[in-house]
Formats: structure tokens, sequence, C-alpha cells
């Protein structure tokens, strides 16, 4: 049945209608079949589904036969699955009219873990987990933690757009959504994707009981979460929930006498993510190669070395420390200023 449709387009694609246009004098299929789509912002749709129509109509047009373009058509779904999950990376979650729904996230930042310089360990210990997880082995959920601005969520992104094409997806959450966690994952759980949940920033205070939700699903709930989900958080906590030296307190002033529970229950969040890493502020020379590495991409940046070293210095110490944050925003504004 497939290849007797892909038999009537294939003649659909391939018919040359000009005399159809000379008998009746119009243009409309000339115009149709030379059109070229006007540059978007990325932005305004979703760039990556664009690229995959226009991979496969192309396929499709130079194939010879329904043969060809039934391989073509299932090796694309074999390749991608269909659907929303099938075309897009990542997603948000909301509610429409108290009914669960995910999003996709249309403009995805394109970094790669080649474009984040420095890190060696801390990247190679995230790819190792991530490659076990796509291919079915068992993998850890992931907390990366440390220091503002060097490079922790930018990571995570990069395992994205490295492994998509392997059938990794990502769904983004916050805080205050982590009651629908279960809800998600049932959603997700017997599809043929293997998925991050990805939780940026996380961090929780004393008085914030969100983070109970996230121990159930984690660890210790009743229902075991999937094989195809995993959990990944960046915090500049290492520990998470807010600690204070109350609790360490052999006498509690709040009444609690049971001080050792207490500090259990804030560190039993970060020790249920199997794989800590963690991300501390570049030192001085690590911070120069940043910038020289970034600078290299900019072909309107001409300093010296060592000009460009004095700069980045001067730039870093007015704006909260060496970090690749502040070297990538030194570059920006270095190549706009230029």
């Amino acid at each position: 049945f497939a290849k007797n449709d892909f038999k009537i387009f294939k003649n659909l694609f391939d018919y040359d209608f000009s005399h159809i246009e000379q008998d009746l004098d119009i243009d409309c299929f000339t115009t149709i079949s030379n059109y070229k789509a006007i540059v978007k912002k990325e932005g305004m749709y979703n760039k990556n589904v664009g690229e995959k129509v226009q991979y496969i109509s192309s396929c499709i047009e130079n194939a010879k036969n329904e043969e060809e373009v039934f391989c073509i058509i299932t090796g694309f779904y074999k390749d991608f699955g269909v659907g929303m999950f099938g075309l897009n990376k990542a997603f948000r979650v909301g509610h429409t009219n108290e009914k669960l729904e995910f999003y996709p996230i249309r403009n995805m930042d394109d970094v790669m873990l080649d474009d984040l310089v420095g890190y060696k360990f801390q990247k190679e210990e995230l790819v190792e987990n991530t490659e076990a997880f796509v291919e079915g082995r068992t993998a850890n959920n992931v907390l990366l933690y440390g220091d503002s601005g060097t490079g922790k969520s930018a990571s995570i992104k990069a395992i994205l757009n490295q492994y998509y094409d392997r059938g990794l997806r990502m769904i983004e959450i916050y805080k205050h959504q982590f009651q629908d966690l279960s809800a998600i994952i049932s959603h997700i759980k017997n599809r043929n994707y293997k998925y991050i949940i990805y939780m940026d920033d996380l961090s929780f205070e004393e008085f914030e009981i969100e983070y109970k939700f996230l121990k159930a699903v984690i660890e210790g709930g009743v229902e075991v979460k999937p094989d195809n989900v995993l959990i990944y958080a960046t915090s500049n906590r290492r520990h998470l929930i807010r600690e204070t030296w109350n609790d360490r307190n052999d006498i509690e002033e709040r009444g609690d006498v049971h001080t050792n529970d207490t500090m259990q229950e804030k560190l039993s969040l970060a020790n249920r993510f199997g794989l800590t890493i963690g991300y501390n502020n570049p030192s001085r020379d690590e911070y120069d190669e940043i910038v020289k590495e970034l600078a290299k991409k900019h072909e309107n940046i001409t300093l010296s070395q060592k000009e460009l070293c004095e700069e980045a210095n001067r730039w870093e110490m007015q704006h909260g420390g060496a970090s690749g944050r502040t070297a990538q925003q030194f570059i920006n504004w270095l190549a706009g200023k230029i």
C-alpha cells in the first residue's frame, strides 16, 4: 500500500506541468517549483525541522522509483521517529485546560562540546555517562555543580546536540513544576527515545519543599524510574539545599532534637545523583587560553595575544572575575566594539 502511494507521489514529483501552463497561459507551477524561501531568524521557526524537510525533499527528487522512495522514508522514520518528539530536540511543559502539554523549544543553542574550552575531565565523564544511556546500558543521574559561568548548562546543551541523532531528547522543567514529574515520566516512558529531564540552576531554600517530589522520583518512590529517563541538573550548590550552622549544632535553637536527621534530610537529595561533576573557576592561564580560543572565531579581532590577554584581564576584574562566561562576554564586547 505504501509503495503504491509513493509511486503516485513520485509521478507527481517528476511531472512536467509546462504544457499545462502553456495551454492555460499560467505560471503557478513554475513559481512553486522555483520557490526560494527568504532568510528567517531562527527564532521564528524550527530550523532543525526545516532542514530535515529540505533534506528528504532532495532525496525524493533524486530517487529513481518508488522502491527508493520507500527506503528513504522508512530510513527517515527509523532515524528520527515521527511527530513532535521525532522532529524536535528539546521541550518545555505547561498546562492547557489542566492538561499537561509539551511545547517544542524552537531556537536551540548550537553549542558543541568542542566549543567549550577546558574542563576535559568533566566533559569526558559526562560523555561516558550519556554514551552508556543512549546505548541502553545502565547510567546515572548527573549533577553538575560549581562556580557560576563555568559552562555547566552549556555542557548539557552540547550533549543534547551531540546525541540528538541517536534518539536523545531533553525536557526542561522548573522548580515549581516538580509536582508534574510523575505525569511527565508516565507520558514518555514507553516511547522509543532516551529522555534527559533537565533542571537548570537547581537549589532550594530551607522553606521550600519541592525537592521532596524530586527525591521520590529519582529514588524511593514505589514506581521505578523507567530506563529511558535520566535527570541532569546544574547548581551552584554542591548539596542543593541551603544549610546553616544551626544544622550542625548539637542543640538546635528551633527545637529540632535530632540534628543529624535534619542534615541527612538535606544531603539526601544530592546523594541521589549517582554522578556529580564539579566545575570550578579557571586559573589565570586557563582563563587566558579560553579568551584566545574564543577570539579565533572572530576574524575582525586582530589584537596580539599579549594585548588580548591584558584587555581580558582588565575586563574580568570589573565584571565578576575569571570564568568562561566572562570570557565570552569580553569577546562579544570586543568584537562589537571593533
